[in-house]
C-alpha cells in the first residue's frame, strides 16, 4: 500500500453515487495558487432545492424555490467566509462558529469545540470544515471532522488535520463513504488528491465526476499567492 499515493479526484467520485458534501483544499501544481472547492449533493427534495450564491466574496446556500423549503436549519448557511488572512469553508453554519471564534482569539479547532455532528438521526451527518491561513506568500491549511462516536449519537468524536501546502497536492474530505441507509460516515484521514493549475479544468473534473442525479452545486476558488488575486467558478444544477 502506497500511503503517499495521490489520487485523481475523478477516480474517487465517478463511481460513488453519494459522497454527500465535500471539501477540497490544496496548492496548484505550479505552486502559484491556493485552491479551495466545496460541493453539495442531495437525495431529498428539500436538499435538492438549493443553489450557491456569492455575495461580497462570501458563498451561501440558498433555496432555489423558497415556496418548497421544508426545513432550512441544516441546508441554508454561509459555506465560505474570510476572517483576516483565513479563508473558512464548511458544510454548515459552523462557518460562522469558526469566524466568531477566530474573532474572539480562538484557534480553528478550539472554535469548533462548541459544535458537534448534525442532529439528523440515524445518519448523524458529520460537520466537515476547512481553513486556509495565508502568510509570507504561502499558506497552510487545516481540516476538521466532527462525527458521531457510535450509532446512537451519544458522543462526538473530533479530528483535526494540519497540512503544509505542497505543489500539486490537495486533501479531500466528504461527509459520507457512499450511499446507504443509514448513510455511512466518512472514515480515516482526508484523501490525497492531485491539484492542477487551471481553475476550469479543476471545476470540470469535480462537477463531471459527481453523480448526475444527486449533485446540486459546486464552488471553486483560487488565490494567487503572490498578488492575492482571486478567481472563482460557481456551478448550480438548478438554474
Amino acid at each position: 500500500m502506497n500511503i503517499y499515493k495521490i489520487n485523481a479526484i475523478r477516480d474517487l467520485l465517478e463511481n460513488n453515487t453519494y459522497p454527500g458534501r465535500g471539501i477540497v483544499i490544496g496548492k496548484s501544481a505550479d505552486g502559484r495558487k491556493a485552491v479551495a472547492a466545496y460541493f453539495i449533493m442531495g437525495r431529498s427534495a428539500n436538499s435538492r432545492n438549493r443553489v450557491f450564491t456569492e455575495k461580497n466574496g462570501e458563498v451561501f446556500t440558498e433555496p432555489f424555490d423558497a415556496s418548497k423549503v421544508q426545513d432550512p436549519s441544516l441546508i441554508i448557511y454561509a459555506a465560505i467566509r474570510q476572517y483576516e488572512n483565513n479563508l473558512i469553508v464548511t458544510n454548515g453554519n459552523q462557518t460562522d462558529t469558526i469566524y466568531d471564534g477566530l474573532k474572539a482569539g480562538f484557534c480553528f479547532s478550539k472554535a469548533l469545540e462548541s459544535r458537534e455532528f448534525e442532529p439528523d438521526a440515524p445518519n448523524f451527518t458529520p460537520r466537515i470544515s476547512g481553513m486556509l491561513t495565508f502568510a509570507d506568500g504561502d499558506f497552510t491549511y487545516q481540516m476538521n471532522i466532527l462525527k458521531s462516536a457510535d450509532e446512537k449519537g451519544s458522543a462526538c468524536a473530533r479530528y483535526t488535520f494540519r497540512y503544509p501546502a505542497l505543489p500539486g497536492l490537495g486533501h479531500f474530505i466528504h461527509t459520507y463513504v457512499q450511499d446507504g441507509n443509514p448513510i455511512p460516515t466518512f472514515q480515516g484521514e482526508p484523501e490525497r488528491v492531485a491539484v492542477g493549475n487551471d481553475i476550469d479544468e479543476i471545476t470540470d473534473e469535480i462537477w463531471n465526476a459527481l453523480n448526475a442525479d444527486n449533485k446540486i452545486s459546486l464552488y471553486v476558488r483560487t488565490v494567487d499567492l503572490k498578488t492575492g488575486e482571486t478567481e472563482n467558478r460557481l456551478v448550480n444544477k438548478n438554474k
